[in-house]
């Protein structure tokens, strides 16, 4: 029960570098047949479980009889659970046990009636009646329908009849009574587009009503009623998780998404029949042709006979698909239904939201598998470099206001992000003041003295957000240095490279190799000096204003943060009943009850 070494390496690579997504997993053997299936919160870390620890006996064996590990990312954990079971019952892995093949989840029913009833089933019925759903968490729909009839006067009974006299639902307001005529067929209806409304669209106006609804409850004590109504809240949130993997369309639809980076170019084609997602097919090739292009060329390379059209296929660029149509219709004798987003409801979009994560996913794969030698070869030809640039640093400024000043510093190695050696610089010299080119000095001067110091490696080149200014002044530190590093700098607005002492800047072909890895360092800076300065901002937001007042240490600042809650309520409340008040509060003697209020005092007017 041992798997080959190279082939358990290339299981764990796979697990280690899957996405921290949620999504299914397929373990698949030799033949390429699917052994199981299962589903992942964050795909990463289930799949690194299985390489960890001490491993029982079925996963030693499905581990000793895999090849290779395929998954498909999603946008929740409830589509995976729907996906983990439409692909069980459709592959039957040897390693599941599969309970689920006697039944679906179950669905909402709005029949097809002039008083329409609104039901729970697991049945399908094709009689124009409207279905929402499937939900996996039956107790959240059982919850939601009951309390539908409780908020709602609809329709008790299975059959309406006429009567001459209401039943006990209509006295207690639990039924319009369409049977005796009480309410119009409109009036009925508006009710139910109501409802409808409520399934199809975001609840978070309803979600707030019954949130403070639930708080007044908690507050008069009545915490029965109140979990009530939270278990409703619950029940509504659980009944509005996206699910793009399936619906009640049963025409068979592909939806094709793709990515690109540079050459490199990966189609995810989503496979839905009969309202269910069964399969994810990827494609890999490499292009500098026009996305439209792209497409174009793709369905008439995927596309090669008439069983492999399905009744619909979605694209996810708006473009002119008559050629297509054309070619499909002379070459395959066949009318290809064709859609572009201009036509996408939301069902829609989110299926091609997910083919296209798909498709990102794979570039970010292939990227990985290959340490972008190519953008690396181009950077070198285009830098006149004298060896391959390895180690690339990247640098970023970050403030609001002058506020807050942060240099961020990023590092990529063989085109790849190497996270550990990532670094942040609060500024000292430009804290308070807007100076872009001086953040700059003030962050590589540091940096690279302090490597000059630890006589430690030197980067290959060095990349500055921003133009020639800034890279100007990253130079000229390192002239200073007596440092030779090559610096370029590139500025976002139209994707300008920058060299020192250059002000005419280089531009390189949108989809070219280099360009684009230059993006992710530049991307990356950004999004790491960004985050560190809203760090900031925040630590700042949430810190004790009292700590900064003499004789006031933590415990006491606690005391008066809870007591005044602001500093200008310490100094209204102190004037009004004396400096006793103080003193007893926080426990102060008289004398430095008194330097405390002072302080304040000239804290509050600071401020103003």
């Amino acid at each position: 029960m041992k798997n080959d070494p190279l082939i358990y390496d290339k299981l764990h690579q796979t697990a280690l570098k899957a996405p921290k997504l949620p999504g299914v997993y397929l373990w698949k053997d030799e033949n390429q047949e699917v052994i199981y299936v299962g589903k992942a919160k964050n795909l990463k870390n289930r799949l690194s479980s299985y390489f960890s620890g001490i491993k029982d006996i079925k996963t030693k064996t499905l581990i000793s009889k895999a090849f290779l590990i395929e998954y498909i990312t999603t946008d929740n954990e409830y589509e995976a659970l729907i996906l983990e079971n439409t692909l069980i019952k459709k592959y039957s892995p040897r390693y599941n046990i599969n309970l689920k093949d006697d039944k679906s989840y179950p669905v909402l029913r709005i029949t097809n009636e002039d008083f329409p009833r609104i039901f729970r089933t697991r049945r399908i019925i094709q009689d124009g009646s409207k279905y929402f759903g499937p939900f996996p968490n039956a107790g959240a729909l059982s919850t939601f329908t009951e309390n539908l009839y409780k908020q709602y006067p609809l329709r008790q009974c299975k059959k309406l009849r006429k009567r001459s006299s209401p039943c006990m639902y209509y006295h207690i307001g639990r039924c319009a009574a369409p049977c005796c005529e009480k309410i119009s067929k409109e009036s009925y209806n508006q009710i139910i587009e109501e409802i409808i409304h409520l399934l199809e669209e975001n609840p978070k106006e309803t979600v707030q009503k019954l949130t403070l609804e639930m708080k007044e409850c908690a507050k008069a004590l009545d915490f029965e009623k109140a979990a009530k109504i939270r278990d409703n809240i619950d029940a509504i949130k659980a009944l509005h998780i996206k699910n793009s993997v399936s619906d009640f369309n049963t025409d068979s639809r592909d939806y094709i998404g793709f990515a690109t980076e540079g050459t490199l170019v990966s189609f995810a084609v989503l496979k839905m029949r009969e309202g269910r997602l069964i399969a994810r097919d990827l494609y890999r090739t490499k292009s500098l042709n026009t996305d439209e292009e792209l497409i174009n060329e793709f369905l008439m390379a995927y596309y090669v006979s008439q069983d492999l059209f399905p009744s619909q296929i979605f694209i996810p660029i708006n473009m002119d698909v008559n050629l297509f149509r054309q070619w499909s219709e002379k070459e395959m004798k066949i009318q290809a239904q064709i859609f572009t987003p201009e036509v996408f409801d939301s069902k829609h979009n989110s299926a091609m939201e997910m083919a296209e994560q798909n498709a990102k996913e794979d570039i970010i794969r292939r990227l990985r598998e290959r340490s972008d030698t190519p953008a690396l070869e181009e950077l070198k030809q285009l830098l006149k470099l004298d060896h391959l640039p390895t180690r690339i640093e990247g640098f970023d400024i970050a403030h609001i206001g002058g506020k807050f000043p942060v240099a961020s510093l990023i590092s990529f190695y063989n085109g790849n992000p190497d996270k550990k050696n990532y670094r942040y610089f609060r500024l000292k010299t430009t804290d308070g003041i807007i100076d872009d080119f001086a953040s700059m000095r003030e962050a590589t001067a540091r940096r690279y003295t302090r490597l000059l110091n630890e006589n430690a490696e030197l980067p290959d080149l060095i990349l500055i957000d921003g133009g020639i200014g800034q890279v100007n002044a990253v130079k000229g530190v390192l002239s200073t240095l007596d440092l030779d590093i090559p610096i370029i700098g590139l500025a976002e607005k139209n994707e300008d490279i920058y060299l020192p002492g250059n002000s005419t800047p280089i531009q390189l072909p949108k989809r070219s190799d280099a360009l684009r890895l230059l993006q992710r360092v530049r991307d990356e800076t950004h999004r790491f000096a960004t985050s560190k300065n809203q760090a900031l901002r925040t630590k700042e937001k949430t810190a004790n204003p009292f700590l900064e007042l003499p004789h006031i240490g933590s415990k006491r600042a606690m005391l008066l943060l809870k007591t005044y809650g602001t500093i200008q309520n310490l100094v209204d409340e102190v004037t009004k009943k004396g400096l006793s008040h103080l003193a007893e509060t926080a426990t102060l003697s008289p004398v430095q009850a008194t330097e405390t209020f002072q302080a304040a005092k000239i804290m509050l007017s600071n401020q103003q």
